[in-house]
C-alpha cells in the first residue's frame, strides 16, 4: 500500500485563494422562494453536485478552477489578460484583476444578502479602492517572493464577525445599547489579515452578546441558512457561516467559546477551526473574555476549503504560530484514530440524529479501508456531563481568584446590570430590547451561582476529563466526534433544546484544538459534518485529517437542489 501523508501547507501565492474561489461568482445564481437554488452545470445529472472547485462552473471554467485548486503555486506564471472563457483556460490558469474579483463578490452579496441577511454592514467602496491599490502594486511588478512573504493573502476578500472591531464598522454584538458604537480601530486578528493583504467586504451577524446558537438579535434581525431559509445558521458566528456557504466571501473571522465557530460551520457545510487555547489573540472583540474564560475563548478561521484554514491560521496567530507544529509532515497511517458516537446519553441534550451517526460511520469505514488502520471506539463517561462541566467552568474563578464577568452586566453594557426576571416580564409584553435566549441565559447564570459545592465538583471533573483526553490523544491521536446532535434546526427551535451546544462547548473548557469538517448533504439537503479533535498544540493533525476527508467526501457542496 502506498504511503499516505499530508505535507505542511505551502505558503499561499498572490491571488491563489482569490482566483480559486472567485470563479464561483460569475456562475452562481441564487433565487427561489424559501430555498437557495444554485446553477447546475450543463450536462451534470440532476441530484448531483460537483466537487469543490468544479461545481457550478461551465466546462471551461470548471477545468480552470480545478487547475487553480490543484496547482495554486503556478498562478503567478499565468499570462496577464488571459480571458476567463478563453479556450486555453481549461489547460492554463486564467488571470483576473483584483478589482474584478472584489466587484464580483460585491455583486454576489447584493444578490444573496436580501435572502440570508448575513452581512449587516458593508464597506464596498473602501474594498474596491483597496482592490485598485492591489492591482497597482501588481502592475509595478515587485518580485513574487517578496509579495508572498509580505502579503500572503494579497487581494483575498474576507468578511468579519460583527463582534470584532473593524475600523469604521459597527461593533454592537447585537446589543441594542451599543447600536451607535462604531469601531475606531481594528481587532488584532483583523489588523493582521489586512496587513497580509486581505480585503474586508463587511461585517456579519451574530447572536446577542455572542452567547446563543441562533444568530438573531434586536439590532439586525435574523440570519437564514442558505440551504433552507427556514433553518438557522447557528451562532454566534452564524453570519460568517451563512455568507461563506453562499459563496459571498473567501475567508471568515469567527470566535468560539462554546462552539461559535464550529456550529455555524457545521450547519452551513463549511470548515471551521477552533485553535488550541492561547495561540490566536482575542483582543478587539466585544465581549472579550475575563477571568477563567480567557482560557476558553478562541478566535479562528472559517472557509469553504480545508486547505485554506492553515494559511489563514498562520496569519491570525502571528508569532503565536510558533507554538504549533504546522511545518511538520503528517503521516495519516501513523495517526491513532479514536471514535465516539455520542456523549453517553445526557438528559440535557438531544440524541444524535441517525444521519449524523451514519455519516460518522462512513468516515470510520473509509479511514480503516483506505489507510489500513483501526479506528478505536471509545466511551468517555465524563462526556455525559459536558454541559454541566462547561457551565461550571465558565462561572469559576481563575487562578488569581478573579470571577468571570456576569452576563447580566454585559447586557447592561457599562450601565446598570439587567434584572433577568424583570426583562422576562417586559419581553412577555413586547417591551424588552433583549432576545429571549439572552434573558434565559441571565436567569440560568443566577441559578448556577446558587450551587457552589456542586460547581466545585464539576470543575474538578472537568480538569480530570482534560487529563483523560490528553492521555488518550497523546501527540499522535485524533478523536472523531459529532459536531452537533441534530442537523440545522428550524428557526426558534433551539430554545426547545438549549443545551445541544454541549457537543462543541466541552472542548473549549478542555483547551483542545478542533476542526469542523463537512461531510456532504443529508436526505433533506442539509449539511452533515464531524469534529476532529487533537491534544493541545496538535492543530496540524486535525487540519491534515480535514484536508484528507475533504478529498474523500467532497467538502463544501453548493447550497440548494441541483
Amino acid at each position: 500500500m502506498p504511503h499516505r501523508s499530508v505535507t505542511p501547507h505551502r505558503r499561499v501565492c498572490v491571488h491563489s485563494l482569490t482566483l480559486r474561489t472567485g470563479f464561483w461568482m460569475w456562475t452562481d445564481n441564487l433565487r427561489r422562494k424559501g430555498k437557495c437554488l444554485l446553477h447546475r452545470p450543463a450536462g451534470q445529472p440532476k441530484g448531483t453536485a460537483g466537487a469543490p472547485g468544479g461545481a457550478g462552473l461551465g466546462p471551461v471554467l470548471q477545468g480552470c478552477a480545478q487547475w487553480c485548486r490543484d496547482q495554486p503555486q503556478n498562478l503567478r506564471d499565468a499570462p496577464r489578460g488571459a480571458g476567463l472563457s478563453s479556450p486555453q483556460a481549461a489547460a492554463a490558469p486564467a488571470q483576473v484583476t483584483c478589482i474584478e474579483v472584489v466587484e464580483a463578490y460585491v455583486e454576489r452579496i447584493k444578490e444573496v444578502n436580501p435572502l440570508i441577511n448575513a452581512v449587516v454592514k458593508d464597506r464596498f467602496e473602501e474594498a474596491l479602492q483597496e482592490a485598485q491599490q492591489v492591482d497597482k502594486l501588481l502592475s509595478e511588478g515587485p518580485g513574487d517572493d517578496y509579495l508572498e512573504e509580505k502579503f500572503p493573502l494579497l487581494g483575498v476578500p474576507i468578511t468579519v464577525k460583527e463582534a470584532f472591531s473593524l475600523h469604521g464598522m459597527p461593533n454592537t454584538s447585537g446589543l441594542v445599547n451599543r447600536r451607535n458604537v462604531i469601531a475606531t480601530s481594528d481587532a488584532t486578528v483583523v489588523s493582521r489579515l489586512k496587513q497580509a493583504g486581505a480585503i474586508p467586504l463587511g461585517v456579519t451577524n451574530c447572536s446577542e452578546l455572542c452567547m446563543w446558537y441562533e444568530s438573531s438579535n434586536r439590532v439586525y434581525g435574523r440570519t437564514n441558512n442558505p440551504y433552507d431559509l427556514q433553518r438557522i445558521v447557528g451562532g454566534s458566528s452564524g453570519g460568517e457561516g451563512g455568507v461563506l456557504a453562499a459563496a459571498c466571501s473567501v475567508i471568515g473571522v469567527g470566535s468560539d467559546i462554546g462552539g461559535s465557530i464550529r456550529m455555524p460551520a457545521f450547519f452551513n457545510g463549511v470548515f471551521g477551526h477552533k485553535p488550541t487555547t492561547g495561540v490566536v489573540p482575542n483582543d478587539g472583540q466585544f465581549p472579550n473574555a475575563h477571568g477563567a474564560r480567557t482560557s476558553f475563548l478562541c478566535t479562528g478561521p472559517m472557509c469553504r476549503y480545508a486547505e485554506d484554514l492553515e494559511p489563514v491560521l498562520r496569519v491570525m496567530a502571528g508569532p503565536g504560530v510558533s507554538k504549533l507544529k504546522l511545518n511538520e509532515k503528517v503521516s495519516l497511517e501513523k495517526i491513532k484514530f479514536h471514535c465516539m458516537d455520542h456523549d453517553g446519553g445526557s438528559v440535557f441534550v438531544s440524541p444524535v440524529d441517525k444521519e449524523i451517526l451514519q455519516a460518522q460511520k462512513k468516515v470510520v469505514e473509509h479511514i480503516e479501508s483506505d489507510l489500513g488502520v483501526r479506528v478505536q471506539h471509545v466511551s468517555i463517561h465524563k462526556m455525559k456531563y459536558s454541559f454541566q462541566i462547561w457551565s461550571a467552568m465558565m462561572s469559576s474563578k481563575d487562578s488569581n481568584g478573579e470571577e468571570a464577568q456576569r452576563f447580566t452586566d454585559l447586557l447592561g453594557d457599562h450601565g446598570k446590570p439587567v434584572w433577568p426576571l424583570w426583562e422576562l416580564m417586559k419581553w412577555l409584553v413586547g417591551m424588552s430590547s433583549h432576545t429571549f435566549p439572552a434573558i434565559a441565559l441571565g436567569l440560568t447564570e443566577k441559578l448556577m451561582k446558587l450551587n457552589h459545592s456542586g460547581n466545585a465538583k464539576l470543575v474538578s471533573m472537568g480538569k480530570s476529563l482534560q487529563e483523560e483526553m490528553e492521555a488518550l490523544l497523546g501527540q499522535d491521536g485524533v478523536l472523531l466526534y459529532p459536531s452537533h446532535p441534530t442537523i440545522a434546526p428550524k428557526h426558534h427551535s433551539p430554545i426547545c433544546m438549549p443545551f445541544n451546544f454541549a457537543y462543541t462547548a466541552i472542548f473549549n473548557v478542555l483547551g483542545l484544538p478542533v476542526t469542523q469538517c463537512p461531510l456532504g448533504l443529508g436526505s433533506e439537503g442539509l449539511p452533515l459534518g464531524i469534529q476532529l479533535v487533537a491534544a493541545a498544540y496538535n492543530d496540524h493533525l486535525t487540519l491534515a485529517v480535514a484536508r484528507y476527508l475533504e478529498k474523500a467526501f467532497g467538502g463544501w457542496v453548493l447550497p440548494g437542489k441541483v
